[in-house]
């Protein structure tokens, strides 16, 4: 598989903003996408099973557990970036059918040019809103939606809704599974909102995050594992205390969302933005 010169680093306008592809100098086949300077995706072009985002582990230590090791899984991701979470379904799922959903057709040519992916992954990209993309979807087509839109560095109001995660629903299959990626800060005025939106629609719900996290005192990534029975919660408990960076998992949502209702169409908000100098030391 072709990949790029190590140490050249490239800088484009995509229709998200500014991104660059910065080569990781502790892997050789390493890059990581970075949109408007936040890091939006990592990949190893030689090993995409390496994982370099915590959050990006979670969700794929869920993605392990939801079937019986290798088993091909129908899965639509909802949010591209680099196609790391996609990449890794194809190496540990081998012909899983896939189908990706991200707006930006000029970062879909960037990463499909500068860090293609295995041909022989049964792998469709497609450029659209992931909302409209999803309203057009069939019935119980899906086993795994993964849902980690963002417009810059904020998930649109569209798709945090109950409204939305009722089309999500639709389309997965009676034993499928609905994994977001919620990113917040204290209070956790939104991920409560969000906790609170999805398990309405998919009550099998928890959630996976560090305790700091939890505990609202720093911004980040929740993951939520949702669907119609009941989660893998002590293997994937595990999987989170044994990271890098150690994390848990919360089954108790009633008392994380504090009561709060579903978000719908009509009052939804997009995801807060990360605070200023966040980014900051990223290269």
């Amino acid at each position: 598989m072709a990949q790029r010169r190590r140490g050249e680093r490239r800088v484009e306008t995509v229709g998200s903003g500014v991104a660059e592809l910065v080569p990781d100098p502790d892997r050789p086949g390493g890059w990581t996408l970075l949109l408007d300077g936040a890091p939006q995706s990592h990949v190893d072009l030689g090993d995409p099973a390496h994982l370099e985002f915590e959050y990006i582990r979670r969700m794929a230590a869920a993605i392990d557990l939801i079937a019986p090791p290798g088993t091909p899984l129908r899965a639509l991701h909802l949010g591209g970036g680099a196609l790391t979470l996609p990449r890794y379904v194809a190496a540990t799922r081998p012909g899983s059918p896939q189908r990706v959903v991200e707006i930006d057709g000029p970062l879909v040519d960037l990463v499909r040019t500068a860090l293609p992916w295995d041909p022989r992954a049964k792998l469709r990209v497609r450029v659209a809103d992931a909302r409209e993309a999803v309203t057009g979807m069939r019935d119980a087509g899906y086993d795994l939606v993964i849902v980690d839109v963002f417009a810059g560095s904020r998930t649109p109001a569209h798709l945090a809704s109950v409204e939305f995660v009722r089309e999500v629903a639709r389309v997965l299959a009676p034993g499928g599974w609905l994994l977001a990626n919620v990113a917040d800060g204290p209070p956790l005025t939104y991920a409560r909102t969000q906790v609170a939106t999805i398990s309405a629609v998919l009550p099998e719900a928890c959630l996976v995050a560090d305790a700091a996290m939890l505990r609202g005192r720093r911004f980040g990534n929740l993951v939520v594992l949702a669907g119609r029975t009941p989660p893998p919660v002590a293997p994937l408990s595990r999987r989170a205390a044994g990271d890098w960076f150690p994390g848990r998992v919360e089954t108790d949502l009633a008392r994380f969302t504090g009561g709060r209702p579903p978000a719908t169409d009509a009052d939804a908000v997009a995801s807060p933005a990360p605070p200023a100098g966040l980014f900051s030391t990223k290269s």
